[in-house]
């Protein structure tokens, strides 16, 4: 079974997501409140898929990516975005630091769905 982790400042998003994912069969889902907590956790338990917002207090998306690229059980683990950013230069720097893929909110559960079964199929 797939570990999956969310990583948003939202409270409701996360339930929203989480609700989505279980309703998809993942039912290992934990959650963290910014990157801070995320890499905290991440840390902490290897997670096969790790879900982040972009837009959060003490560490966001961008650079918490960045310093699960640095760690060498997370070189290689799908990171998908989920935000409300959507400009092409904010996708670019997604890429560059190491995103998997990237959603706008709001989400579709299905579309979600399909992504994480994409990237956990690799």
């Amino acid at each position: 079974m797939s570990k999956i982790l969310i990583v948003d400042d939202s409270n409701m998003l996360r339930d929203m997501v989480k609700y989505a994912l279980n309703e998809g069969g993942y039912l290992d889902v934990s959650e963290a409140v910014d990157g801070v907590d995320g890499l905290a956790k991440a840390k902490a338990t290897q997670f096969d898929l790790i879900v982040s917002d972009i837009n959060m207090p003490n560490m966001n998306g961008f650079e918490l990516i960045t310093e699960l690229r640095k760690l060498p059980v997370y070189a290689k683990t799908p990171i998908l975005t989920l935000t409300t950013e959507k400009t092409d230069d904010m996708k670019a720097k997604g890429k560059e630091v190491g995103a998997t893929g990237w959603i706008v909110k709001p989400f579709v559960p299905e579309q979600l769905l399909k992504a994480v079964g994409i990237v956990l199929s690799r």
